[in-house]
């Protein structure tokens, strides 16, 4: 008997997992995206965009599809959504697991200043201007117009817009993954002295982080809030063993 699969993705994990799972005959994948980004990458099985109306609307929702299992392969910093998956699965009885990549772990060359939220990261600039490559969601900007005083180079998937009430603000927009070679000889054509990011683990922006400890540049790193305490996994691997033996929901 076929099991019906919800993915709650938007990382590269997810959509991999989604690939493997497209040709399996013993499950039906959809796929959940939250439409932050306008142009996401193409999915190898059926996507629904948008939100549920918080857990309890996802729990209507798993019920209403006859969802099997719950799979929350979102972004490590995605924690509202992640705590809505936790919710929702012990309302509707549908079985949860999550897929949630490891941190990058520091290297002793690393320049890493490890601060809480985006506003601590400005903060963390400190009060002289420099030069910093803002790596995180157009979303997560705003806070970086309290200190005009710094030249940014934003780097982000969609446009932003509008664009930050700062004098000094370049834009990039590019989607990973980014190589360290590639990293290395941006941070170095545009004299950038710090790096603003979020510890997101996995291989795709990655370069950045060892392009700055070869340069010997310093990162602003914001660390993972905390997340529901969930069966969960490291790999896409790790997820399909666990499938192999997942639970029965509950009726």
């Amino acid at each position: 008997m076929q099991r019906s699969i919800l993915i709650l993705g938007g990382t590269a994990e997810a959509r991999a997992l989604a690939g493997k799972l497209a040709s399996d005959p013993r499950f039906a994948v959809e796929l959940s995206l939250a439409g932050r980004t306008r142009a996401p990458a193409e999915q190898p099985v059926p996507v629904r965009v948008g939100g549920f109306g918080g857990a309890e609307g996802l729990a209507v929702y798993l019920r209403q599809r006859g969802i099997s299992i719950l799979i929350d392969a979102t972004h490590p910093y995605a924690a509202q959504i992640s705590r809505n998956a936790a919710q929702a699965a012990k309302i509707s009885g549908v079985p949860l697991v999550a897929l949630r990549r490891s941190p990058w772990p520091r290297q002793p060359e690393d320049r890493w200043i490890e601060v809480d939220s985006v506003a601590d990261a400005v903060k963390a600039l400190g009060e002289a201007p420099r030069k910093a490559l803002l790596t995180l969601g157009r979303q997560e900007l705003l806070p970086f117009e309290a200190a005009p005083q710094h030249h940014y180079l934003v780097r982000s998937v969609d446009p932003v817009e509008p664009p930050l009430s700062v004098p000094n603000a370049v834009y990039l927009t590019a989607r990973g993954p980014f190589e360290q070679a590639d990293e290395a000889r941006l941070l170095q054509d545009y004299g950038i002295e710090a790096i603003v990011a979020k510890n997101s683990g996995g291989p795709a922006s990655y370069g950045k982080i060892a392009a700055a400890r070869e340069l010997g540049i310093d990162v602003v790193l914001i660390r993972r809030p905390d997340l529901p305490d969930v069966p969960s996994v490291e790999t896409v691997e790790e997820m399909l063993a666990w499938l192999d033996h997942a639970p029965v929901p509950l009726k």
